[in-house]
């Protein structure tokens, strides 16, 4: 067993190593590597970071969450989206969080947050407009931008990294990220194992842990304007959570898009790829920019 799991954490070394070594940073554009924004549960967090070169500042600026079910993945897998958005004249981080088992919710929640107060703490530095950052993120990473974008100020999830600075986002880009934790169990492949990790227990064990970690459950008027991108053949996330998720911001007047990838699963590729990733572009350029 200590065998297997040693391959498969060297397979994913050496698979992260390839991706790393495969990024070509472009000539316009600055490009960090793990930058620590804050220090919690023992945890050193990072990012990575791109900015334009010779862009005149204050510029808008992009946080990027990675999914892996609460339990798994990476920041990497955000580099070449910060360097395309640095391309476009944003400023665009790829941060990494606290994952279950070892880090049950809200820890990842607060590690976002914190990721934002650290955007702002370091706006002037930076070259970013601290009234403009947007979120994206996908499935787990979803949930997690989402989840900024309706719990701005709700003392229970902010943490306390990098205080003295709003946690709040200007807009959200949700690619199929998870809406209501409750109707997960049956509808997704794999929420009997993900949530128990992430919330500690199912959902008859640990119902209000489900309920609260929902964003359904957080929209207010005051919520981010949403882009959702979600396919409806996801195995993963079951489609009818993006419609939740429209259908309560537009009761509550928030300004929320659509754009439903007919025929998609949970990860897209190819052109489902490309309409998402022109969308969200879109998106941010439509939102961010003066």
């Amino acid at each position: 067993m200590k065998t297997r799991f040693a391959l498969v954490l060297l397979a994913a070394f050496l698979f992260l190593s390839s991706r790393a070594a495969e990024l070509t940073v472009p000539d316009n554009v600055t490009f960090e590597r793990d930058v620590e924004y804050a220090s919690a549960g023992g945890a050193k967090l990072q990012l990575n970071l791109a900015r334009p070169k010779g862009v005149s500042g204050p510029l808008p600026a992009v946080l990027c969450i990675h999914g892996g079910g609460f339990r798994a993945g990476s920041r990497e897998g955000y580099n070449k989206l910060c360097l395309t958005l640095a391309q476009r004249g944003f400023v665009a981080a790829t941060i990494s969080y606290r994952l279950a088992p070892a880090h049950q919710f809200p820890a990842a929640v607060h590690d976002t947050k914190a990721a934002v107060r650290w955007l702002r703490a370091n706006a002037a530095r930076l070259g970013i407009d601290p009234t403009r950052i947007g979120v994206t993120g996908g499935s787990a990473g979803g949930h997690l931008a989402q989840f900024l974008g309706v719990t701005a100020g709700v003392k229970e999830f902010e943490g306390a990294d990098n205080p003295g600075f709003s946690s709040a986002v200007t807009c959200v880009v949700n690619v199929y990220g998870p809406s209501d934790f409750t109707k997960s169990y049956g509808k997704s492949v794999d929420a009997h194992v993900v949530l128990p990790m992430w919330l500690g227990g199912d959902v008859d064990s640990a119902r209000a842990k489900h309920i609260q970690s929902s964003p359904l459950n957080w929209v207010t008027p005051s919520a981010a304007p949403t882009l959702i991108i979600h396919g409806t053949e996801d195995k993963y996330v079951a489609y009818e959570q993006a419609v939740w998720m429209r259908d309560r911001l537009t009761a509550c007047g928030v300004p929320v898009e659509l754009l439903t990838l007919e025929g998609a699963g949970h990860g897209f590729k190819g052109a489902d790829a490309e309409k998402s990733e022109a969308a969200l572009l879109a998106y941010f350029e439509q939102r961010l920019k003066k």
